[in-house]
């Protein structure tokens, strides 16, 4: 049976479709396109080429067969607009490019708010949801000064670190994206709708379940790899020995990703997770500086194919003037007052400004009042 006399569903409409699929999770669903090469050419298949795909039984055949009649779309597209979600199709331009480079993207996600260029200099802080006083004040002390570093913060927007992980990073005026395992529009816990909202303004609330999901425990786990697939590293602040946040570290320790840990007391159970990744070999954390001294080269770009224009992520974060004293710091050491001159701005502004840009890794001082770009 095959469906070549309806007409060819566009290709957002496609995706979204495959993804409401029961039983087709992102591994099958990416062995499915490199059969059939789109979603569309999926759902339009005949029972017998899909069977013949590896993993796809009598079942699935029928659910995906299935799924062009009976599942309605065009009413969840239409969810979408009047709620101004934004979908996000893989392999688009607007997709997190970083996201798309991990063994299971989500072939969709739904996007309350923006995610934007700058996100691609970021770091997950995960943990426990129930975390002591100490793993709370780590979390959103770890998350600002990330923040005020230029990096984004991404989390899961559960009780207890991620909460706290998100506060800081809006309460230090950065970026932070809150990846969920319900949908965008069934915000879970229902105590973090305000939170949500927060986010979305200043960056972006994302699920890849439809937008009314409800918050199954099955998904939980699965989001996680979105967490760390959209970040250089991941930070686990309190987690016991079955935290899901070590679930995290695993996920991200299979992409490539860092994994940072947060020491705690010896016997505060919610430590041992913790101490175990130490133990097995993630960085122990103090301080950011001991974060961003090992992702400083994976937060350096790399030269583009096409000979376009280059830019650190930390820079499409840089106010006006920011950006004015960058531009005059070249890859040789200049003087503080050559700077001013530059820039047009006064001596005081130029100091201040300097030292933000150190802190985000863009400059660095060389012998006293002479400054150079660190990448």
């Amino acid at each position: 049976m095959m469906f070549a006399e309806e007409p060819v569903m566009d290709r957002v409409a496609a995706e979204v479709l495959l993804t409401l699929v029961p039983g087709v999770g992102p591994r099958l669903r990416k062995t499915l396109l490199g059969h059939f090469g789109s979603a569309a050419e999926v759902l339009q298949a005949a029972p017998s080429e899909l069977r013949s795909v590896p993993g796809i039984g009598t079942k699935t055949s029928r659910a995906i067969l299935a799924a062009r009649k009976e599942v309605d779309v065009a009413a969840e597209l239409n969810t979408c607009q009047q709620a101004g979600i934004k979908i996000l199709v893989e392999s688009t331009d607007e997709y997190p490019a970083r996201l798309a480079e991990i063994p299971d993207p989500p072939g969709v996600l739904f996007v309350r708010g923006e995610i934007v260029p700058a996100d691609g200099l970021a770091v997950a802080i995960v943990g426990t949801r129930h975390a002591t006083h100490y793993g709370l004040a780590q979390a959103e002390r770890l998350a600002g000064g990330l923040a005020r570093a230029g990096y984004t913060v991404v989390s899961g927007l559960a009780r207890g670190v991620d909460a706290a992980a998100h506060r800081g990073a809006l309460k230090a005026g950065g970026r932070t994206l809150a990846v969920l395992g319900s949908g965008v529009l069934n915000i879970y816990p229902p105590e973090h709708v305000e939170l949500a909202s927060e986010i979305s303004e200043r960056g972006a609330v994302m699920s890849e379940n439809p937008p009314h999901s409800p918050p199954l425990s099955g998904a939980f786990p699965q989001r996680n790899r979105i967490i760390t697939g959209l970040s250089l590293g991941v930070i686990v602040v309190e987690a016991s020995d079955r935290s899901g946040a070590l679930i995290s570290a695993r996920h991200a320790m299979e992409q490539g990703r860092e994994v940072f840990a947060v020491p705690g007391r010896v016997d505060n159970r919610m430590s041992r997770g913790c101490h175990r990744l130490i133990r097995d070999g993630a960085k122990l954390v103090e301080s950011i500086d001991d974060v961003l001294e090992e992702l400083g080269p994976l937060a350096t770009p790399t030269p583009r194919d096409d000979g376009r224009e280059v830019r650190h992520p930390a820079e499409l974060q840089l106010n006006e003037p920011e950006q004015a004293v960058l531009a005059a710091i070249a890859d040789e050491p200049i003087g503080i007052d050559e700077i001013v001159v530059a820039s047009g701005l006064p001596v005081a502004n130029v100091l201040a400004t300097i030292s933000v840009l150190e802190m985000r890794r863009l400059v660095k001082r060389v012998g006293g009042s002479r400054v150079v770009r660190s990448f």
